[in-house]
């Protein structure tokens, strides 16, 4: 399958030959390989850090980048995951998605965008002024939850804007559930338009056959995968992989150029470059591991009174999701009578437990490849005293599920606001803090997101209704945490002035 020698890590190998070197470096990291470091410091982050922290030209690679350390790095990636060109994005899959939504669409150009896409995605439209054409997910009433939309609603939206450049679609979901990214690569193409995939939770996808499929080998034209998030990579470490001719490599990297850093971190570099050395290796026997365990985490949870696990029953049929990650495990805790907030706060304070997800009846503890029995015994023990002695047992005491009545979740006709104005227009209008019962009507200048799973609510641009708001104040009242908005409790909202 793979044509290029996979034994190889350029950035690491070139890492390795610098030290024994022993360059003197009169440039910049100004700390000079740890020796301007403070010992306070040193002891918590380890020298590793700053001797690891180079620069990558002039440092790793001379001044004109002439051994090619990270385009070997980068095609060694591309050629692992079946992609045609791979670039390294030290900011996060917020600023690769960015970089690929203004390689395909420009101002007040027509993209389609399924509503349930990340706040780094609306951050891209405001940058922009692409106008977004939305894309309704598919709702799932009894469960609260929004699945990828389908195909066919990317068909009708683009049966009535045939001008849109092309389509973004964000699969896995936080929630592990994933859109049929064939039939909608095969929808838009028929359209002669690209397909970005917004694949943060999926750097893992391209290393096991049991996993959901991979965007590239499901026909997209770029993905843009977090391998902070499911892989071995640091945080900020994303990289976005292209393929076809739809999109021209030079554009995607210019746009990358225009909102990346001239000062990418060699650390994050040489530890994307080890993982992919390390799953072209070892991935299908890591994943074989990990997949076993996460079967049998999930069946142990099913066993704990009050806990229900969602899994493909729940998650996987005709309006639904097309496939699922069985490594995020999404628990609906509806029957303990608490919220997921209250929980995962009592989880951290009294076993020391971080949960990935928590929302108004859900906690979710994602597994990756690097979990074993020793921590999967850990959360199962929390998970059990939960069911036995969690926040439920407080009423009336000071915690907040005590306090807070139940969060007021709309239904999805009430969840989909008016899109007003261009996101961009909105967001730098002339505006006003109102608060929030005076909001009911009026065009939001600001983004207001739950966090996680960090999915906006409310838009720039859209006109907000009472229900969103009631929703909003009872779910920040129930301990969800909205870090984006002007007035974090959503007392008062921020407003466009004058909608002409």
């Amino acid at each position: 399958m793979h044509g290029m020698d996979h034994s190889k890590a350029p950035v690491l190998e070139a890492l390795a030959a610098y030290h024994r070197r022993g360059e003197t470096a009169f440039t910049p990291p100004g700390h000079k390989l740890t020796r301007g470091v403070d010992p306070r410091v040193s002891a918590v982050l380890g020298e590793a850090v700053f001797l690891s922290d180079v620069l990558a030209t002039s440092g790793l690679d001379d001044r004109t980048a002439s051994r090619g350390i990270l385009e070997e790095a980068q095609a060694l990636m591309a050629d692992a995951v079946g992609a045609e060109h791979a670039f390294f994005s030290t900011c996060g899959s917020s600023l690769s998605v960015k970089s690929a939504m203004l390689s395909v669409a420009g101002p007040h150009e027509k993209l389609l965008v399924g509503r349930d896409a990340h706040k780094a995605v609306v951050s891209g439209l405001v940058l922009s002024g692409i106008e977004p054409i939305w894309v309704d997910p598919q709702w799932d009433p009894e469960l609260h939850l929004a699945h990828p939309p389908s195909p066919e609603a990317f068909e009708a939206a683009f049966r009535e804007h045939p001008d849109a450049r092309g389509a973004l679609v964000t699969t896995p979901t936080p929630y592990g559930t994933c859109s049929d990214l064939r039939a909608i690569a095969e929808v838009c193409h028929r359209h002669g338009r690209p397909l970005i995939v917004d694949e943060a939770w999926g750097a893992h996808l391209p290393f096991h056959p049991d996993l959901p499929t991979w965007a590239m080998d499901a026909g997209a034209d770029v993905c843009v995968t977090s391998v902070h998030k499911m892989g071995s990579g640091i945080e900020q470490a994303s990289v976005f992989h292209l393929q076809g001719d739809l999109v021209r490599p030079e554009v995607l990297s210019s746009r990358e150029d225009l909102l990346g850093t001239t000062s990418p971190s060699v650390l994050i570099y040489a530890a994307l470059d080890g993982w992919r050395r390390q799953m072209v290796e070892q991935g299908r026997e890591i994943y074989d591991d990990a997949l076993g365990l996460a079967h049998s985490v999930r069946a142990r949870i099913a066993e704990i009174p009050g806990l229900h696990v969602h899994g493909r029953d729940d998650f996987c049929a005709p309006g639904r999701a097309d496939d699922m990650d069985p490594l995020q495990i999404i628990i609906d805790i509806t029957a303990l009578g608490t919220t997921g907030y209250a929980a995962a706060d009592w989880l951290r304070k009294e076993h020391h437990i971080d949960l990935h997800l928590s929302d108004h009846r859900r906690i979710s503890a994602q597994l990756t490849h690097a979990d074993d029995g020793e921590t999967t015994v850990t959360l199962l023990a929390a998970l059990k005293d939960l069911s036995v002695s969690g926040p439920q047992h407080r009423r009336g005491s000071q915690s907040p599920a005590g306090a807070a009545g139940p969060v007021e979740v709309p239904s999805p006709a009430a969840l989909r606001l008016e899109q007003v104005l261009l996101p961009r227009d909105a967001f730098f209008a002339e505006t006003e803090q109102v608060p929030w019962q005076k909001a009911v009507g009026r065009v939001a200048s600001e983004m207001i997101t739950p966090y996680p799973p960090g999915i906006p609510v409310v838009l720039p641009g859209e006109r907000m209704n009472e229900e969103v708001l009631r929703y909003l104040r009872s779910g920040v009242d129930a301990g969800m945490v909205v870090p984006d908005a002007v007035d974090s409790e959503v007392k008062s909202v921020r407003v466009v002035k004058s909608e002409r």
